[in-house]
């Protein structure tokens, strides 16, 4: 039903869119009601039918499918649906389109305005009005930047039309191609506005600059007009600082000039851009502008003259003033300097002369520097005199005074210095003596001396002391030659004189005495030296070997090891101390020899000294060697013995550690100790069976070795073995014997493998070995990925583990299975540890292997920067110029190297700048790297620019070197030439004369190649001060090699004039003869021109002529000397006298024609000139005249204006002619004096007449014409203006009176700006409209001609613009009421929907879901009530004020303004009212939301805390530690949940006061929840703090009986380790060290105290680990007992052996008082006399009483000490035991501590 009109298409063009709404309606009223009628029928009587058949019980009737009811009612859904989606559709398109129709009537009313606009606009641009002057067209500039300001402003018009056709466009009008075609008119309009706008601005331009040009122009002349009035002046200076004055200014004059140049030359350079003829526009005429050029060029040519010339006047005067200023000067100090030369001291001793000739050097000194000024004074004046100066009388009278004066003082400074110089030498003489005769008197004393000394000590200080006395005689002998040296510089009176010559023979006889004594001496103390030193040397060796050899001899092999020990300890003492002695014999081996080669006066005590030394010597090594070879085989044979001991003890160890786990059941605690015993037993049984197969090696080699001994020794080793053999069997018979338990006990030790993998793996990733080089960083990392390979292997081991452990320990309590799983939990963190460690070593070294490849780059930017540094560190300076421009080339291909080298480098540098960003571990290295390498960069980067300037400073002089080779190379073939002297044949004497004569003139011109090489030099002097010294070298050998050329040169002419002067001299003459012949010719001409150009060809080949007659007047002097030279020689002297008479003749009546010829020549040239010049300036007067009459005055301002600048450029070409035409008059004065001729003189009058006639009319008529352009300039001026008014103002006029009104307030805002820009032009144009006035005013009382038509117009423009103000008032009244209301209109729209919007929102149902969203719809609706309660008010209040201020003031539409302010109203307090009903629901909703909430939080938190109360005790005291703050920590946090927990009861009583039914029953749960759970939480917490406590103190006393046991073992080990004494203070020491043990062992009786009540006090408890404590307290009693035992028997041993060594010493030292007694007693001297008795008496005595004190000692010796009481009781025990034998195990027992 309705399927058909569904789907029937819509027609969207503007005139069918009624029409289809229309049927649209139609078909909705008529058809839609009347087929849903017939669809309720329908129903109604299936419904009948269908109750028919229930009421008959017949089945009922069933449309078939898609017939039903609900297909009916779904497909007339779908039918209404379709018709309303048809009719919104239909509604929308109608509001587009009448949109559309607006738009499109909005734009053709803009795009009418704006073709408009744009077409008067391209009327008004198309006119060139600029003006004639800078002002008139920098006004047109500004006025057309305001066109321009203008136009550019509208472009927003244009472009609005142009968007608007766009926006047409887009919604596809049905009008478009007509819009189209309109917007592409105003679009082609407005580009061609700006074209014509744009070229306008060229020309204006082109105008603008050249009328600048000429302005310029002006000022340039002016001021040259202004510095010839200072260059004129006469004025040259009075003296020196007058004259330095002037030329001061004038250098400021010259400046100024020399800056005006530029000037000159940027405005001609300006000016000739517009005077090319090249088609276009053109500003003004290019010939004009030329004309302007070439004047102001003339005037500036002319001003730099007149500068040169004052300049050269104030140099001659001031070089004058300076040079009688200089001579002055000199003077002055000469007559000075006289006086203190005159005087006669010469100093009475050395000090005073010295100073003397000190001060006369520095008078010298300052003489030499006077005298080259004073050479340079004298040759000034010499010049100024040769240039003819108006002084040179007076300069050479100075020089010739001056000169006198000098040669005087020179004279005087020569006596006076010689005098000083003869005193200073006579006394330096005396005083040098004097000091050489004291020092020889001191060394004589010395080196005379006999002593030699008496010890090896005093002999050597003597020998010191010499050897400084040897050298410092040695190093005199210099001073006294130089004192023969001084005396021969005496003068001879003095040399030769008795007093000299007797001091130095003194001198010289003294000092060869002292050389002989000196060797004497030297010789005597070393031969006493080296026998002192030989004879301590031998002593001390003796003595040592009398010592050692009484050791040996009395030293006896001992049979028990410590003993053994003991002496070896000795032997290995005496090792270094024999190598000492043996350098020590070699020493005196060597002096002994020494001193016998160079025969010393004992030579025979000498060589018995060594004999004796060297056969002791000898003796003593082979004592040594023997007995060291005994001690070494008894020690090996006691090592052996105490070895199988320990290894048969060790053994029988094992085995009862063996039958010891015969205890242990298969359980898993037995199995783990097991396990334990089992994994020490293999690792020492390898060990053991090490150690056998070593002792069985060494007794079979002691066997060999000890025949006497091998018995004993094999039988030692085959108890071993059986005890072996017997452990053995017991390890196997045990591993039979587990059984069930061997699975287990494979899990255990695989357990330990894996832990022991995991350890040796945790180690190796552990390892902080860091890689030094790539290579090293690419291994480890391959290593490491190795162990991450080998991690996955081991993955599936651990996981076969894990599940191992938890099948065992799954169900057990017991506490090894309890250990069994902290081992499992250790394990997973090991594995969890290990992958972390794997991770940060990745990490880690993947940082150093980007360390390593920035470093490798490193090393490669280093090898270039050293490259780089070693090629600008050894880069030398080419000798020859091709070298340098190598050098220069090869440093710039270096650079360009550098250059592509700097890539890598700065890849370089950023890698380690990236590295450091990304914070490698080696950063700071890498920075330090980085700010290395660009450093180093940027220093090679300016090495290398500064290498390159030197090479190319180098180039430049290598440059100079070859001109200067060049130009030697040169000189050295012209010097061949020049010496080549092969003209003895008279045939071709005369052409070698000649040829000669022109090699003369090729050095003359040449002589340009030396000054250029020396301008050079010293331009290179300048630029390079390093290179002076050279360069003034080549300079000078230069100048000397051209002044050997060029008097080789005055030689070979000489010579060949003189080789045949009569054959010379005779052609010379003949040539000239036949010369002045051909010239007489010439000058005999009596043609002079007919005109300019041939008087002027007639000109040069006379100066060519008259420098041939200077080279031939130079050949004629040289006849003269010819002729004299052979008249000398006895020639003809009559002959030669006549020709060269003639020729002399024939000369010099050449000289007076040529000066006549020359003379009418120049007068013809001037005559032919004058017509010329006077031709050219009546032709040019004649073109201007026509210009000049015109009255064409234009008409209209542009013609004025042309007009107006055509006659002031004739004016300035009229003015810049007329100095030519004065020119021309003064020299038509002298062109008429010097012309004879009286007709060419008439025609000249006739000429110039015209001239002045002319020349006076064209100066009348341009002045005339002047004036009345400006009166016609002044009123098209005038006319011009006023007409642009008023088309302005008219314009302005029809604006005005428009009656369009705004339709918006876009428009309207649009329309108000435009007026109010209109207005304030019309305001602005006021002051133009004022300026007209005054100029009508001004023209009217000038008496203009067209005064009355001038006064007319300005009172038409005065009523304009008083209208149009008028005009614009009323326009702008209307335009502020029409925008004021749309502006209310579209606040109150705007405010309208604004509260429609917030009333949406404020009248929202919505509260919230939970917490978090109440809280979220309470901050946003609060924060929307905030900001609608502030901006709504404010906009609200402000829009009710603006409507109250347009009722008030009248408006028109007051009625309207009034009901939209009462509606706004009204809907502004409905939104207050449901904002705040709004926000009290929102409250109420967030509390209860947030009980909840905050019920179900602390719950979690209580829940999670629960969680997260940990069960581990801790493995160790650390670990309790830490768990025991981690559990304060967390009492203190969940303090926090119990305020919380109060604070939520308190909401809940609250809230079920607030709420009830089913909330207040949910309120009281949600309370209960979390009591309980808090509860729970309470006492769990109390229950770990107890158990923790207990750990704690289980771990602490733990921990304490650990480190007692360890300080214990450490203290036995101490004890039994101590090494045997072997003297008394040895045993004193180790009793000490053995009381300090007792002192740490009591200190350490606190320890054990607080140890053993901490033990007692946790059984006390009943501590969960009850009997591992009791057994710990077992272990540490019994072993501080074992400690204290040994420490016991230890000290009563060192109290035995301290006695026994004391008994050793005391025997010793009485021994040695009876051995040294001994040779006194048996004495058998008596004396000789009564003193030598009572001597013997008194010593005698002395030995009686010391023989009584040491009677004491001898009693005290005989006592029997402790160790023999011992032994004598030991021996009694013995023999008792003989006599009464005890039982075989007694005997047994009591081995052992027999053998201790």
């Amino acid at each position: 039903m309705g399927q058909g009109k569904r789907h029937q298409p819509l027609e969207w063009n503007w005139p069918n869119l009624p029409v289809r709404f229309t049927q649209h309606y139609n078909y909705v009223i008529l058809f839609v009601s009347v087929r849903f009628t017939e669809k309720g029928n329908l129903e109604v009587l299936l419904f009948t039918i269908q109750s028919k058949m229930r009421a008959n019980n017949q089945k009922v009737y069933m449309p078939r499918d898609g017939k039903l009811i609900s297909d009916i009612n779904k497909a007339w859904e779908r039918l209404e649906k379709s018709e309303h989606e048809r009719e919104l559709a239909l509604r929308t398109e109608l509001i587009r389109q009448e949109k559309l129709e607006q738009l499109a009537r909005r734009f053709d009313r803009k795009a009418a305005m704006r073709e408009t606009w744009l077409s008067e606009n391209q009327r008004l641009v198309s006119q060139d009005n600029f003006g004639f002057d800078l002002q008139a067209v920098e006004a047109a500039t500004k006025k057309h930047e305001a066109i321009e300001t203008d136009i550019g402003a509208y472009e927003e018009r244009v472009q609005a039309v142009l968007s608007v056709a766009k926006e047409l466009e887009a919604e596809n009008y049905h009008d478009i191609k007509r819009v189209t075609a309109r917007k592409d008119n105003v679009l082609r309009l407005w580009e061609y506005l700006l074209e014509l706008l744009k070229a306008r601005r060229i020309r204006l331009e082109m105008n603008l600059g050249l009328q600048r040009v000429f302005q310029e122009m002006l000022h340039i002349m002016d001021w040259m007009d202004e510095m010839k009035m200072l260059l004129l002046s006469q004025d040259y200076g009075k003296h020196l600082l007058g004259v330095e004055d002037l030329l001061q200014k004038h250098a400021l004059v010259e400046a100024d000039i020399a800056i005006q140049a530029n000037r000159v030359k940027a405005v001609n350079n300006n000016a000739q851009k517009f005077a090319i003829d090249a088609e276009g526009y053109k500003p003004c005429d290019p010939q004009v502008i030329r004309d302007r050029m070439a004047h102001m060029e003339f005037c500036y040519a002319e001003l730099s003259q007149l500068a040169a010339d004052r300049c050269a006047r104030l140099e001659e005067s001031r070089r004058l003033w300076k040079f009688f200023w200089e001579m002055a000067e000199e003077e002055g100090w000469i007559r000075e300097k006289e006086q203190i030369l005159s005087s006669e001291d010469c100093g009475k001793d050395l000090t005073g002369a010295v100073r003397l000739l000190s001060q006369h050097r520095a008078f010298e000194d300052e003489m030499s520097g006077r005298a080259g000024h004073l050479q340079q004074t004298i040759k000034q004046g010499e010049e100024l005199v040769a240039a003819d100066h108006f002084g040179a009388d007076k300069i050479c009278k100075r020089i010739q005074d001056i000169q006198a004066q000098w040669a005087a003082l020179e004279g005087l400074s020569a006596v006076r210095k010689a005098r000083l110089e003869e005193a200073c030498n006579l006394h330096q003489f005396q005083a040098d003596a004097d000091d050489i005769d004291a020092w020889m008197l001191d060394v004589l004393r010395i080196v005379s001396s006999a002593d030699v000394g008496h010890d090896e000590f005093s002999t050597q200080a003597l020998v010191k002391k010499h050897k400084d006395v040897a050298e410092e005689i040695t190093s005199y002998r210099p001073v006294i030659d130089a004192l023969h040296e001084q005396s021969k510089t005496l003068p001879k009176e003095q040399t030769g004189s008795k007093e000299v010559q007797g001091r130095l023979a003194g001198i010289e006889e003294r000092y060869k005495e002292v050389a002989e004594l000196t060797r004497l001496r030297k010789q005597a103390l070393q031969d006493a030296l080296a026998l002192y030193k030989m004879f301590n040397e031998a002593a001390a060796c003796e003595v040592w070997i009398d010592e050692k050899e009484q050791w040996l001899n009395s030293m006896e092999i001992p049979e028990k090891l410590e003993d053994l020990e003991v002496v070896q300890h000795r032997f290995e003492s005496l090792e270094p101390e024999m190598n000492n002695q043996a350098s020590r014999v070699a020493v005196v081996n060597q002096i002994a020899r020494q001193l016998i080669h160079n025969g010393h006066p004992s030579e025979k005590e000498i060589k018995a000294q060594q004999d004796k030394l060297n056969t002791r010597w000898s003796q003593f090594r082979d004592l040594v060697d023997l007995k060291k070879d005994s001690l070494n085989s008894a020690l090996g044979v006691q090592n052996y013995h105490l070895e199988c001991n320990e290894t048969k003890s060790w053994i029988r160890e094992k085995t009862k550690v063996i039958e010891s786990t015969q205890e242990l059941g298969n359980d898993l605690a037995g199995v783990m100790a097991l396990q334990r015993k089992l994994t020490g037993m293999e690792r020492d049984l390898a060990a053991i069976e090490d150690k056998l197969g070593e002792l069985g090696k060494e007794g079979e080699c002691l066997a060999t070795e000890h025949p006497d001994q091998a018995q004993g020794i094999m039988g030692r080793l085959g108890e071993i073995t059986g005890v072996w053999d017997e452990m053995k069997g017991t390890l196997k018979n045990r591993e039979e014997s587990l059984g069930e338990a061997s699975k287990l006990q494979q899990f255990f030790r695989e357990l330990d493998d894996f832990q022991s993998w995991l350890s040796k793996t945790q180690t190796a990733i552990a390892s902080e070995d860091m890689p030094n080089t790539l290579t090293e960083a690419e291994k480890l990392l391959a290593q490491h990925e190795g162990i991450k390979n080998e991690i996955r292997n081991y993955e599936e081991d651990y996981q076969k583990m894990r599940d191992m452990g938890e099948m065992v320990t799954q169900g057990q309590t017991d506490a090894q299975y309890m250990f069994l799983r902290q081992r499992l939990q250790a394990l997973d963190t090991g594995w969890n540890e290990l992958h972390k460690m794997w991770e940060n070593r990745q990490n880690l070294l993947s940082q150093s292997h980007a360390h390593q490849l920035f470093l490798r780059d490193t090393k490669q930017a280093e090898a270039f920067l050293n490259n780089q540094e070693y090629v600008l560190a050894h880069t030398e300076m080419p000798r020859t110029l091709e070298g340098a421009e190598g050098a220069i080339k090869k440093q710039e291909d270096f650079m360009t190297t550098m250059d592509a080298n700097e890539e890598k480098i700065k890849a370089v540098v950023d890698t380690g700048r990236r590295l450091v960003s990304d914070g490698n571990v080696n950063a700071d290295r890498i920075q330090e790297k980085v700010d290395s390498i660009d450093e180093r960069h940027k220093k090679n980067r300016m090495m290398a620019s500064e290498l390159l300037c030197k090479l190319k400073d180098n180039r430049d002089l290598q440059k100079f070197l070859q001109d200067c080779q060049e130009l030697s190379l040169w000189i050295n073939e012209k010097m061949l030439t020049a010496q080549d002297m092969s003209y003895d044949e008279a045939r071709n004497l005369h052409s070698k004369w000649l040829k000669h004569q022109a090699f003369m003139a090729e050095l003359q011109s040449n002589k340009e190649w030396l000054d250029k090489i020396e301008k050079d030099g010293m331009q290179l002097m300048a630029e390079k001060p390093e290179t002076e010294s050279m360069v003034k070298e080549k300079l000078a050998a230069l100048h000397k090699m051209w002044d050997d050329l060029e008097s080789t040169t005055q030689t070979k002419a000489k010579c060949l004039f003189d080789a045949n002067k009569a054959e010379l001299f005779t052609q010379s003459c003949a040539d000239l003869d036949k010369w002045l012949v051909g010239v007489d010719g010439q000058i005999q001409s009596d043609d002079y021109g007919k005109d300019l150009t041939s008087v002027n060809i007639l000109l040069k080949k006379q100066q060519m002529l008259e420098s041939q007659v200077e080279v031939r007047q130079k050949e004629v002097e040289e006849l003269q000397s010819q002729a004299q030279v052979l008249s000398q020689e006895g020639k003809d002297t009559d002959e030669v006298d006549g020709q060269r008479r003639i020729v002399e003749k024939k000369f010099q009546q050449l000289l007076d024609p040529l000066r006549k010829r020359k003379g009418n020549l120049m007068a013809s040239r001037e005559i032919h000139q004058f017509n010329r010049d006077m031709e050219d300036e009546i032709l040019w007067v004649e073109e201007r005249m026509p210009l000049a009459i015109s009255t064409d005055h234009g008409n209209n301002l542009q013609t004025v204006q042309l007009l107006i600048k055509k006659n002031q450029t004739l004016q300035k070409e009229i003015q810049g002619h007329q100095p030519r035409c004065d020119d021309i008059f003064e020299r038509s004065l002298q062109v008429l004096k010097d012309d004879d001729d009286s007709l060419s003189g008439e025609g000249i009058h006739q000429r110039l007449a015209d001239l002045r006639r002319l020349w006076a009319q064209i100066l009348e008529e341009t002045g005339k014409r002047h004036g009345r352009l400006e009166e016609a300039h002044m009123a098209q001026q005038y006319y011009f203006d006023a007409a642009e008014a008023e088309a302005w103002m008219s314009e302005q006029e029809l604006y005005m009176m428009s009656e369009e009104k705004a339709k918006d307030e876009q428009s309207s805002v649009a329309m108000l700006k435009k007026h109010q820009i209109l207005e304030q032009a019309v305001e602005d144009y006021a002051e133009t409209v004022h300026q007209l006035s005054q100029t009508s005013r001004g023209l009217t009382a000038a008496g203009h001609p067209e005064s009355e038509r001038i006064g007319m117009r300005q009172s038409q423009v005065d009523k304009l613009y008083a209208g149009l103000k008028d005009l614009s008032e009323e326009r702008r009244g209307k335009l502020d009421e029409r925008f004021r209301l749309f502006q209310l209109n579209r606040e109150v729209d705007d405010l309208e929907q604004w509260i429609a919007e917030r009333e949406v929102v404020a009248g929202s149902h919505e509260l919230g879901q939970d917490y978090e969203h109440v809280t979220m719809l309470q901050e946003r609706f609060r924060e929307f009530a905030r900001d609608t309660g502030n901006i709504g008010q404010e906009r609200v209040d402000t829009v009710n004020q603006l409507a109250d201020e347009l009722i008030n003031s009248g408006h028109t539409d007051a009625a309207t303004i009034a009901e939209w302010k009462d509606g706004l109203n009204e809907a502004w307090a409905d939104l207050l009212e449901l904002i705040d009903t709004r926000t009290q629901i929102l409250a109420a909703s967030f509390e209860l939301h947030k009980f909840y909430h905050d019920a179900k939080e602390i719950l979690n938190r209580i829940l999670d805390k629960h969680k997260k109360l940990p069960e581990e005790l801790g493995r160790d005291q650390n670990t309790v530690e830490t768990l025991q703050r981690m559990h304060t920590t967390f009492e203190h946090d969940i303090q926090a949940l119990g305020t919380q927990v109060r604070t939520l009861q308190e909401d809940a009583v609250r809230l079920q006061s607030a709420y009830a039914g089913d909330k207040a029953d949910d309120i009281q749960k949600r309370e209960g929840e979390v009591l309980e759970a808090w509860r729970t939480l309470l006492e769990a917490c109390d229950g770990r703090r107890v158990r923790l406590l207990d750990t704690g103190d289980k771990f602490r006393f733990f921990s304490m009986v650990r480190d007692l046991m360890l300080w214990m073992e450490d203290v036995i080990r101490l004890i039994e380790a101590q090494e045997k004494p072997r003297d008394v203070s040895s045993v004193e020491l180790l009793m000490n060290n053995h009381q300090g043990i007792k002192a740490e062992i009591d200190a350490r009786n606190n320890s054990f105290t607080n140890c053993i009540e901490l033990g007692k006090s946790l059984l006390a408890r009943k501590h969960y680990a009850l009997e591992e404590i009791k057994e710990k307290l077992l272990q540490l009693t019994d072993k501080r007992k074992d400690m204290i035992d040994k420490w016991e028997d230890r000290w009563e041993w060192l109290r035995l052996v301290l006695e026994v060594h004391q008994f050793g010493r005391d025997a010793g030292v009485a021994e040695s008082w009876l051995l040294g007694q001994e040779p006194y007693l048996s004495s058998r001297e008596m004396g000789q006399n009564v003193d030598e008795v009572e001597k013997l008496i008194k010593r005698h005595e002395a030995f009686e009483k010391s023989a009584a004190t040491w009677e004491e000692r001898f009693s005290a010796l005989e006592r029997l000490t402790t160790m023999e009481l011992l032994e004598v009781r030991r021996q009694q025990e013995e023999e008792e035991r003989k006599r009464n034998p005890p039982p075989a195990e007694t005997q047994t027992d009591d081995a052992s501590p027999q053998q201790r």
